[in-house]
């Protein structure tokens, strides 16, 4: 089959290229810059890139006309929470206007593909009673969450009004090789094991006290994968380990390499957006034939492999 996978470069989107490839599958990826083209530096004779803005309506028309993908995968977007307060208006662009290009070029065209959204825990908000599963209320407490939101009602929308064959997959904490790790505002857990692997200290908020649904990226890989091949149309599917990882466990492992980890009051900013404990029922994703294998220690030894392999 033919995939088209907008951020393909990406953390998610380079691993899920690397699969696809393995399956035989045509892949084509969109990116709006050479940033992240390190991720992808294996497989470039392999795949087809286009240069384009998700957020440009006549960009990704060109891209998808051209291409005609038997799959959508939209995996491009901004994914900082904080960033999404200082500049609202770019985060509408990335993480709706995007979406909403996208279904529309494809209603437009009479396209028939499958769209697969990617989008986020960020969604549920606040103190959500838990575990969380699909039918869990959502008021997401940022901006980048609201937009999310959006994105996954207009394919609901455009699955119930015009047919489109629109799937919307959550991650929760994801971590793993190729995630940025030199500010914790992208992925607080890996930039936590990126400086243990340094030696450096580490803070955690509130006595680390609080827990989290971690999942590695492999995981998340092979559940995108089974959502690709038997997901319901329509349907909202939940990518989560089920276990719940206190951050004084996760402290402790990193200790392991001779880090020194502090425990320090969270900010006033995190104290009014954090989603706070998190859980998830994912026995919806799991009916599908779908377990994850990776445990938080495993995943934190292949994190720290990566970047001693490449000398990071």
């Amino acid at each position: 089959m033919k995939i088209l996978i907008t951020g393909g470069s990406g953390f998610i989107g380079s691993h899920l290229c690397d699969f696809l490839l393995k399956e035989n599958h045509d892949v084509v990826i969109v990116v709006k810059s050479d940033n992240k083209i390190n991720n992808i530096k294996h497989i470039l004779s392999k795949i087809e890139i286009t240069k384009a803005d998700v957020s440009n309506y006549n960009d990704i028309k060109n891209c998808i006309t051209k291409c005609k993908p038997d799959i959508i995968f939209h995996l491009a977007g901004e994914t900082s929470h904080k960033k999404s307060f200082e500049t609202p208006l770019d985060d509408i662009k990335s993480n709706s206007l995007s979406t909403l290009n996208i279904l529309e070029i494809i209603r437009e065209l009479s396209l028939k593909c499958k769209f697969i959204l990617g989008s986020t825990f960020i969604v549920i908000g606040k103190n959500a009673p838990l575990p969380i599963n699909e039918d869990t209320p959502c008021n997401p407490s940022t901006i980048y969450g609201a937009n999310r939101l959006l994105s996954e009602h207009y394919c609901k929308i455009y699955h119930n009004v015009y047919g489109i064959d629109a799937i919307i997959f959550r991650i929760t904490n994801c971590f793993g090789p190729r995630e940025l790790y030199e500010t914790p505002n992208k992925n607080a857990l890996n930039y936590m094991i990126y400086r243990a692997y340094k030696n450096e200290k580490i803070s955690v908020f509130n006595e680390g006290k609080f827990f989290r649904d971690v999942i590695f990226v492999s995981d998340v890989i092979d559940a995108l994968v089974i959502i690709m091949k038997k997901g319901q149309s329509g349907n909202v599917y939940w990518i989560a380990n089920g276990t719940k990882i206190w951050f004084y466990e996760i402290g402790r492992c990193l200790e392991k390499f001779s880090t020194k980890v502090e425990y320090v009051p969270s900010p006033e900013y995190t104290s009014k957006v954090d989603v706070g404990n998190f859980l998830v029922d994912n026995s919806k994703l799991c009916s599908l034939g779908w377990t994850p294998k990776i445990i938080l220690k495993d995943g934190i030894e292949k994190t720290i492999d990566f970047f001693k392999k490449n000398q990071l």
